[in-house]
């Protein structure tokens, strides 16, 4: 089996839908074997590409609130693997981002995922991701985020932290209201002072 080191330099220089990435490829992941929270979104915003960071942008910061975590913690790829569906920004569409390329997981998420051994709780952030690591779980993403409890605690599905979904999070105050606290503490629980 490949090292995760030599994997993640394969993943960073892949080139696979090039030619469908309107600002060309530029995976974004962050991995390592000691992580014991895996982040599983859908792809990276412009401005991540831009950066090279995950979630370096308003979701990001929204993400890190409510986790309880900071940037130093968030960056840490020994506390946290931070894996979207797609590693390169698709481009925009007309509601937003495009969806993520369907190259990409196919391509590289099992073999990632595999030396991920010490993950304890996954966050599934968006459908793609739902669609993925918890398919045939209800009809839409707000019934997938209201059965939380039913893969608590290795399991918890997120809707995406972007401003997009200020509505949504007006709509389901029970979101902040119930789950977060909930994950905070399973999060603080996780997060190691050794790493």
């Amino acid at each position: 089996m490949t090292s995760l080191v030599q994997l993640l330099t394969e993943v960073r220089a892949c080139t696979l839908c090039a030619e469908h990435l309107p600002l060309g490829p530029r995976p974004v992941v962050q991995a390592d074997s000691l992580a014991r929270i895996l982040i599983a979104g859908q792809a990276p915003g412009r401005k991540v590409h831009e950066t090279g960071i995950p979630f370096n942008d308003a979701s990001g910061d929204r993400l890190r609130s409510w986790l309880g975590v900071s940037r130093e913690v968030f960056y840490n790829a020994k506390q946290i693997a931070l894996l979207p569906m797609g590693f390169c920004y698709p481009g925009t569409g007309k509601s937003g981002d495009l969806p993520p390329r369907p190259e990409c997981a196919p391509a590289w998420r099992e073999e990632l995922l595999s030396h991920l051994n010490n993950v304890q709780l996954t966050l599934v952030i968006g459908q793609y991701a739902l669609a993925y690591h918890l398919p045939g779980n209800g009809n839409s993403l707000t019934e997938a985020v209201q059965a939380w409890r039913n893969h608590w605690p290795h399991i918890v599905p997120l809707p995406h932290p972007s401003p997009r979904n200020n509505l949504w999070l007006k709509r389901n105050p029970w979101f902040e209201e119930e789950l977060i606290p909930v994950l905070r503490a399973r999060v603080s629980e996780l997060i190691t002072s050794d790493s």
